[in-house]
């Protein structure tokens, strides 16, 4: 770097000097390692329900995004305006022209209401649908949610060289050289924001793929998550393959799974569909009786001593007599000598490294006062121990697994033949409820008819986010690449199956299909038209199918026929669930902070609130304030009335969100302080300065 430098100096011309300094100091921060990849900005998109307006930017309708023009006067519909890079004004009809925003522009977002289904009145729970642009959307949903989304799955666009996404609202193709460094570009962006939703002490990101971009996706996760830990399932979707003309029929796609903190996967009550090859002996009896010494290759006794103890059996190895103290790291195991008529065992393993025991002293013995522990007996290798898992002791203490009796030692007798064991699998998935076809395709079909190709498995989704979710009840899941909504559809599943309260939230834009696009543009109908929008993703294919499935009906409102597999839940009771469907819009930041664009941002308010009950509307003119039980929230728009607002508030201890507007923070502080445990935020300083400030961020 320092003979860099030296050279430059001595460089006479100090114009060229300084352009190159300039292009160096460019070249210096690029990625020297890693995944290397055009960035491609300014990604850009078209905001249809803004009106163009002297000052802002627009791109022409139908166009590319990225080709922006500065507009400088209207008149008569006719638009002056200024190409970027460029000192020579054109002019454009207004019709021919949408407001467009570059990523790195501040912008206000809210949420417009679209639609509802209620179908469970007396339910808190309320999922939710946005059509956007994912971006964006995420901006609002990182204001909303920053650090408390538990898990987030998404199937991005696999970038086959077909018309399957756009960028800068052009569809990029197969002979596009920049392919791969757009869809990158793309991703990085979006999961940049995704990497803050989620939760960083204990939460999962799962991204499927296929094998046209899970190498550079592999990449990117491990260069934007480098402290988690993740791992690539093969899960089969088409048993009958996909012919690829000089290769190998594909039959599997992958799908990431991005461990964060202490999220880890846990056992499941499994089919043996599961199960490969001679594991369906080995797997099925190891998940009866388990080992008691813990053997992990990253378990040892110098990172958990506490999990280090003696264990003090009779002399013929069938009994436990007492249980030691835990050993300090520095002291010899070999240096605890039994009483007489003891054998002592400790957690050594079969190569001799001294590992750890699965449970603590007294979870050993109340699980030995049970019957859930056993011993070999001496025999030439000695003494070993086994016993049930939490999840095994759970179904015999609760009689679905049948206790025939105990043996001589104490050990539970149990009859698990119609039992299917709880296990990991492992990296291969062949389950065939997993065939996007059977349960994709003909599933969606069966639901709103044939309007969207190649849906995900509904129990592959289910079951990639049950993993990670079986013990979470009231969750947070999003999905920000929904596609046909089957995301909602595994959660509200996941729901009905385990009396679960899981929440999740969708986003997807409504684009139209690439030969319905041709179509319409024939006909002069345009982007933003309502019969353009009207078959857009959003609108024709998620919602239809998110009210379908909670209502229990096809898109003709004929009930649903038969079970959901592998459960008794008929299709046609629907689910006991809501969901609120809203459009991305955007405010006028002068409106927001004078307080002329309250209605507008409620919806907006609920959510960051947590969408709890029915989104509130009003039609009235702005109240003084808003107390709302049933949504968990109020809000006071005249400070002049805090003490009766306080007054209200006492009366509903269950309201946990309280918004406060002022513009000044020293009556905030007070206000909050006199309010104790409420959660507080200040309006609309809160929300105008979030996204002031994180427009560059997100940007890059």
């Amino acid at each position: 770097m320092a003979e860099l430098h030296e050279l430059i100096e001595k460089i006479e011309n100090p114009e060229l000097r300084a352009q190159i300094a300039e292009a160096a100091k460019r070249a210096l921060k690029h990625k020297q390692f890693g995944l290397v990849f055009e960035e491609h900005l300014p990604e850009c998109t078209p905001l249809y329900d803004i009106p163009v307006r002297k000052g802002l930017k627009v791109s022409v309708r139908n166009g590319k995004a990225n080709e922006t023009y500065t507009v400088l006067k209207i008149e008569n519909g006719m638009v002056t305006c200024l190409p970027k890079n460029s000192k020579e004004a054109v002019q454009f009809a207004v019709a021919d022209l949408v407001t467009t925003a570059e990523l790195g522009d501040p912008i206000y977002p809210c949420l417009q209401p679209l639609g509802e289904v209620c179908n469970a009145a007396d339910s808190e729970l309320w999922h939710t649908l946005i059509e956007a642009d994912n971006y964006h959307a995420l901006q609002l949903l990182e204001y909303l949610y920053a650090g408390k989304v538990d898990c987030i799955y998404i199937d991005p666009p696999y970038n086959t060289g077909a018309k399957d996404w756009k960028y800068n609202n052009d569809y990029v193709d197969g002979n596009d050289e920049y392919r791969h460094s757009k869809w990158l570009s793309f991703m990085q962006k979006r999961l940049e924001i995704a990497r803050r939703l989620l939760n960083p002490s204990d939460s999962l990101l799962i991204v499927t793929i296929d094998d046209k971009e899970y190498l550079h996706l592999g990449c990117l996760l491990e260069e934007m998550f480098p402290d988690a830990r993740i791992q690539m399932i093969s899960d089969i979707i088409n048993p009958k393959g996909t012919m690829q003309r000089k290769k190998f029929p594909r039959t599997d796609e992958y799908v990431y799974f991005v461990w964060i903190g202490d999220a880890e996967p846990s056992e499941l009550t499994l089919s043996k569909d599961w199960l490969i090859g001679d594991a369906e002996n080995t797997n099925r009896n190891r998940y009866r009786w388990v080992t008691f010494i813990r053997t992990a290759p990253n378990v040892s006794r110098s990172k958990t001593p506490s999990m280090f103890y003696p264990i003090f059996v009779n002399e013929e190895g069938t009994k436990i007599l007492r249980v030691g103290e835990s050993l300090d790291r520095n002291v010899d195991y070999r240096t605890i000598v039994p009483n007489e008529g003891e054998k002592v065992i400790f957690p050594i393993n079969t190569q001799g490294r001294e590992v750890i025991w699965h449970l603590t002293q007294s979870s050993l013995l109340d699980a030995y006062s049970k019957g859930f522990v056993k011993l070999s007996g001496l025999t030439k290798n000695g003494i070993s121990i086994s016993y049930l898992p939490s999840g095994m002791q759970k179904k015999i203490t609760e009689g679905d697994i049948p206790v025939l009796g105990y043996d001589e030692n104490g050990a539970v007798i149990f009859d698990a033949a119609d039992y299917s064991p709880m296990f990991m699998p492992g990296t291969q998935w062949r389950i065939k409820t997993h065939d996007a076809t059977e349960h994709g395709t003909k599933l969606l079909q069966k639901i709103i008819g044939n309007r969207f190709s190649y849906p995900k498995s509904l129990y592959s989704v289910r079951d990639s986010i049950n993993f990670f979710l079986c013990n979470k009840p009231n969750a947070l899941v999003a999905d920000f690449f929904a596609g046909s909504g089957t995301t909602l559809h595994a959660v509200n599943l996941l729901n009905a199956e385990d009396g679960g309260n899981r929440r999740c939230i969708m986003v997807t834009n409504n684009e139209i299909s690439a030969e319905e696009r041709k179509g319409f543009e024939t006909r002069g109908i345009k982007q933003g038209d309502p019969e353009w929008e009207a078959r857009g993703i959003a609108r024709y294919v998620t919602w239809p199918r998110t009210v379908c499935s909670i209502e229990g009906h096809d898109a003709n409102g004929n009930p649903l026929k038969g079970n959901y597999v592998g459960s008794d839940i008929p299709m046609a009771d629907g689910f006991k669930a809501n969901a609120a469907f809203f459009k991305l819009g955007f405010l006028d930041k002068t409106k927001v902070s004078l307080g002329m664009q309250f209605k507008e941002l409620l919806s907006t308010l609920w959510m960051k609130a947590g969408a709890i009950g029915k989104c509130p509307v009003i039609d009235a003119s702005v109240p003084d304030m808003l107390v709302l039980p049933d949504n968990k929230m109020a809000i006071l728009n005249d400070e002049n009335q805090f003490g009766e607002f306080a007054e209200q508030l006492a009366q509903h201890p269950e309201i946990e969100v309280v918004y406060l507007v002022t513009d000044y923070e020293s009556s905030f502080v007070a206000m909050t302080q006199a309010l104790e445990s409420k959660k507080t935020y200040q309006l609309y300083r809160d929300y105008l300065d979030n996204f002031r400030i994180n427009a560059g961020r997100n940007s890059r």
